[in-house]
């Protein structure tokens, strides 16, 4: 069977391109001799010549148009499926499950990760809500947005922000408070056994408020909700804190309470490119709300 091959009409269409045999070899990287032998076996293959030589060079015959010709059309199909394909490497897809807290999600990252799939339309999200820190290695979750003192030794990631906190009540509890409050005569709200918060629980019963805490809540969404309807005071993010209209900040952020938030995968799962996409998308989003993290706008 005469089958003509595509390196067969690339060189078909180097020569005709190039009018000579010495120019079809610059083209295609060989020498000219090679090519006139390549040229003599395609023609003796097909049983058909493809060019006449004359002082000008070599010019195509008609076959050797129609060879050109259907050269062009491979061509441009093959550079049209790699630039796809390419495309398609640099577009990174599938399925990404994040974990993080509800606070994060309700006051930061829901709206970036409408950002991140409006970018990367072709890799779909899976939020776990969670306060407790779901296992990466088990793949129970890819990624954790997660606020921590150190992230556990098991895990990579990087740290995106400092999360400022500070003391909230209801506008009317505020105002009752005065310019120079009592807090530990104010009625306090406070976490829950079945929150993880030692961090808060050890600097509320040192500044003696534990005394005060008349109402236990086992997420912090829901000591912000209690507080905004006037149960007392709590202490939350000032992300969370100063965006919520039915809150008002008593004093400064505590310095004592601020924490590092983290970005976090398993050393196995860093370089998939759905996950290299989403770290790096999170991590600049969270340095453009870096005023927020801090509770300063």
């Amino acid at each position: 069977m005469n089958r003509l091959h595509w390196d067969d009409l690339r060189l078909v269409l180097a020569i005709a391109e190039a009018g000579s045999l010495a120019g079809a070899g610059r083209r295609l990287g060989v020498s000219h001799a090679t090519v006139f032998r390549r040229l003599g076996e395609i023609e003796a293959r097909l049983g058909v010549g493809l060019f006449t030589r004359s002082r000008r060079g070599y010019a195509a015959t008609v076959a050797g148009e129609e060879a050109a010709a259907a050269a062009r059309r491979v061509e441009a199909e093959v550079l049209d499926v790699e630039r796809r394909l390419a495309g398609r490497d640099l577009r990174p897809s599938g399925r990404l499950r994040v974990t993080t807290t509800d606070t994060l999600l309700a006051g930061i990252f829901a709206k970036v990760c409408t950002e991140f799939r409006q970018a990367f339309p072709d890799i779909s999200l899976e939020i776990a809500v969670s306060n407790q820190l779901f296992s990466l290695s088990k793949r129970e979750a890819e990624v954790a947005i997660r606020p921590a003192a150190a992230p556990p030794e098991s895990l990579v990631g990087r740290k995106v922000a400092v999360i400022a906190q500070a003391i909230y009540g209801a506008p009317g509890l505020v105002r009752a408070l005065g310019r120079n409050p009592d807090l530990g005569a104010a009625p306090w709200i406070g976490p829950d056994e079945a929150m993880p918060y030692g961090q808060l629980e050890r600097w509320m019963a040192a500044q003696g408020y534990d005394a005060a805490c008349g109402l236990r809540v086992d997420t912090m969404l829901g000591m912000a909700a209690a507080a905004a309807e006037g149960a007392g005071l709590t202490v939350l993010p000032c992300y969370l804190g100063d965006a919520d209209p039915r809150l008002r900040r008593v004093a400064a952020p505590i310095d004592e309470l601020a924490i590092d938030l983290w970005l976090l995968t398993h050393p196995d799962l860093r370089r998939v490119a759905r996950i290299r996409a989403f770290l790096d998308f999170t991590a600049e989003a969270a340095k453009a709300r870096q005023a927020r993290f801090a509770g300063a706008g």
